[in-house]
């Protein structure tokens, strides 16, 4: 099981509570499908919806990060990246990624845990697609390892 850094369980306590619709993605999802790596940050992709946003924003708030840029309307918004905190424990907000919709990929989400924690992960095939997209050296690295697994 994995061990999470108290304000990374807290982080992610918040968005289960709050509803917040989110799937990982990233190093994390990479793990989950099969292949553990290092990494210095979470990557949570969230949906883009009013409803969505304003949660978000709520558990951005209550975790600490308040005002711009952490206000609804930017978390609606495609192509944005919100970091909180920093390496090794860094929270990573994405609202779109590469390669794939966010909607198609939600669509597709695999459940599972996270240390206990209940969540929802980018499918296999869409984290591969969406690694092969990227480009960078790693990813494509992952996207080979993860295909043939």
């Amino acid at each position: 099981m994995m061990d999470l850094q108290t304000d990374l369980r807290e982080f992610i306590e918040l968005l289960l509570s709050k509803k917040v619709e989110f799937l990982v993605v990233g190093a994390h999802a990479v793990a989950f499908h099969g292949h553990p790596r290092l990494t210095g940050d979470i990557d949570f992709l969230i949906r883009l919806t009013p409803e969505n946003a304003e949660r978000l924003e709520q558990v951005c708030s209550a975790f600490g990060f308040s005002g711009p840029p952490f206000i609804a309307s930017e978390f609606l918004k495609a192509g944005q990246t919100f970091q909180l905190g920093r390496q090794p424990n860094r929270i990573d907000i994405l609202t779109s990624i590469s390669g794939i919709a966010t909607d198609e990929a939600w669509e597709r989400k695999v459940r599972g845990k996270l240390a206990s924690l209940e969540v929802f992960y980018i499918s296999k095939p869409d984290l591969i697609q969406n690694k092969r997209a990227t480009g960078r050296l790693k990813d494509l690295a992952d996207a080979d390892i993860l295909s043939r697994r």
